[in-house]
């Protein structure tokens, strides 16, 4: 857990290098290698790692738009992720989805950018578990701006009618985009929603992963025995701000002060040196962890760009008549204008 830990937060920090890259000193999200906006999730490491730790390849994880040190911990090939990222051909989507919408089928995890749009797809895989006899179970990644939502009231109903063996994780960072928690939901507790839907909730009130393991080990062992859904809340602190290029001026200076003092990571090689492991050994899970992405990110950067022709793949629907060499397969018209 440490390594990936320390992968997940060095990955977010090489990519904070990059994506600033040709963006200052005004800011032009369109410049640089990475296009788009870049949402990072530092501070948030105890959380995907303690409850992915106890999932295999066949249960699967929806996470939200900040979704790296889920994915890192999930097992997404870090190369094509990365490879996506930077809009390359070689990404997980061909580079046409970006950071927000990672998906690695191989390993049963995606992404999405839309607040609380994991939750019905995780509800979904859970329902297709169960009625396969299986003991794979899913688990949905969301931030604590998004329990008002419907989508994830929705879903925390249909498990809990149709006992599903799927674990809601909200990840709360106190602000919900540039809003304080309390002034956008009056529940301190988010996993007190549980309670409305006669599910299982519980809360670990720190980011110490030790804590978030052994609470994701209940949920995810009820849920693979059967026994139903869970919402389980960990508070966790942002590092950063909402997107690459946020001036937090909403955000008081010793908030920040005191998120970049938590550092879950260090509270947790305190505690495996205080269980007697070697300095050097800390020190070579980092170096590895460095080594992974450095050669993931150099790796990237020499994928090619997807050609422009390919926009007009994929797509659920033909291009008009005239934008490619080929007219369409039917017309989308209706008729012969």
């Amino acid at each position: 857990m440490f390594e990936d830990m320390v992968t997940a937060r060095y990955y977010e920090e090489r990519l904070q290098e990059e994506y600033l890259e040709g963006k200052q000193p005004a800011f032009d999200i369109s410049a640089g290698p990475i296009p788009g906006e870049l949402h990072l999730a530092a501070g948030h490491e105890a959380s995907g790692i303690g409850v992915c730790h106890h999932l295999r390849d066949d249960d699967t994880v929806t996470a939200p738009h900040r979704p790296h040190h889920i994915a890192i911990a999930k097992g997404v090939d870090l190369k094509r992720m990365t490879a996506e990222i930077f809009g390359r051909e070689t990404g997980l989507g061909k580079g046409k989805g970006g950071h927000m919408h990672l998906f690695d089928p191989d390993v049963n995890f995606a992404c999405s950018g839309i607040i609380a749009q994991g939750c019905p797809p995780a509800a979904g895989a859970a329902l297709a578990a169960k009625k396969r006899n299986t003991d794979a179970v899913a688990v949905a990644f969301l931030g604590e701006g998004a329990i008002d939502q419907g989508g994830f009231l929705e879903s925390l109903n249909f498990a809990g009618v149709h006992d599903l063996p799927v674990v809601f994780v909200i990840e709360d960072n106190d602000w919900a985009i540039s809003m304080p928690k309390e002034r956008v939901t009056d529940v301190e507790d988010g996993s007190k929603r549980a309670d409305g839907f006669a599910v299982h909730g519980e809360r670990v009130d720190s980011d110490d992963v030790e804590a978030v393991h052994e609470a994701a080990g209940r949920a995810v062992g009820r849920a693979r025995d059967g026994n139903g859904p869970t919402l389980l809340e960990v508070q966790v602190h942002r590092r950063m701000g909402h997107f690459m290029g946020d001036p937090q001026t909403y955000r008081p200076e010793a908030d920040q002060e005191a998120a970049a003092e938590r550092d879950s990571i260090e509270r947790l090689a305190e505690t495996l040196r205080a269980h007697g492991v070697e300095e050097a050994e800390l020190a070579e899970s980092r170096t590895a962890a460095e080594e992974r992405v450095d050669d993931a990110i150099a790796w990237a950067k020499e994928q090619p760009e997807p050609d422009p022709a390919a926009a007009h793949e994929d797509v659920w629907v033909n291009p008009p008549s005239g934008v490619t060499d080929s007219e369409p397969a039917y017309d989308l018209a209706g008729g012969d204008d």
